[in-house]
């Protein structure tokens, strides 16, 4: 007979490692670009929505 509930807290711990992964990689990120240089290179582009209607 299959074990579902041991293949459910697997799921749920890799489940967890991988949040804790991308938790992780944002912080890091997040700290990159606060430690940066200034970029004053930066515009807004505003992309109108074809499917929209603009009233």
């Amino acid at each position: 007979m299959t074990d579902y509930r041991k293949m459910y807290f697997q799921l749920a711990a890799k489940v967890a490692d991988a949040m804790d992964i991308l938790s992780k990689a944002q912080q890091e990120g997040e700290a990159e670009f606060m430690n940066g240089e200034p970029f004053s290179g930066l515009k807004v582009v505003v992309l109108q929505d074809e499917n929209h209607d603009s009233e």
